[in-house]
């Protein structure tokens, strides 16, 4: 096996959204859950509020039987759809922490933290504590917040 393609691609946060790095014809690739939360977080279709209705779900969902492989991304969703507000934050964090969920529900981790902050204007910094097996990984997503106050 090539150590090059071990792990998951690393997607990296842009200013529009995920990307890959491409570093001499690899892929960079990672062995921690950057990916996975990336896509739990992020990875859905911003019009679905991940509920029991699941009239807007992302289309790849359609036939998934495991919910633990279904992307319902709340976090997205209410950063499109709830004003940026420090009074929201609270709200954020759980809907991160209903999205990581499946990573407790597989036993691929024993904690899961998340702490959301706001760094700037319409932005929204989300602190990630992932341990499995007494290894800690921490990294953060900083994401647009979209939605406006009305």
């Amino acid at each position: 096996m090539n150590d090059n393609l071990d792990g998951d691609v690393l997607l990296c946060q842009t200013v529009d959204d995920g990307e890959i790095d491409n570093t001499g014809g690899f892929l960079t690739m990672t062995g921690g859950f950057e990916t996975a939360a990336y896509t739990a977080l992020f990875g859905g279709n911003d019009e679905d509020p991940g509920e029991d209705d699941t009239t807007f779900t992302w289309w790849g969902n359609i036939g998934e039987v495991d919910p633990a492989k279904r992307y319902r991304s709340k976090t997205q969703y209410l950063l499109h759809s709830i004003p940026a507000i420090s009074g929201n934050l609270l709200r954020i964090e759980a809907a991160a922490l209903a999205d990581l969920q499946f990573l407790l529900d597989i036993k691929a981790a024993n904690l899961v933290e998340v702490i959301a902050s706001i760094p700037a204007l319409n932005k929204i910094k989300l602190s990630i504590k992932i341990e499995a097996n007494g290894i800690q990984s921490e990294f953060e997503f900083t994401e647009n917040w979209e939605a406006m106050a009305s």
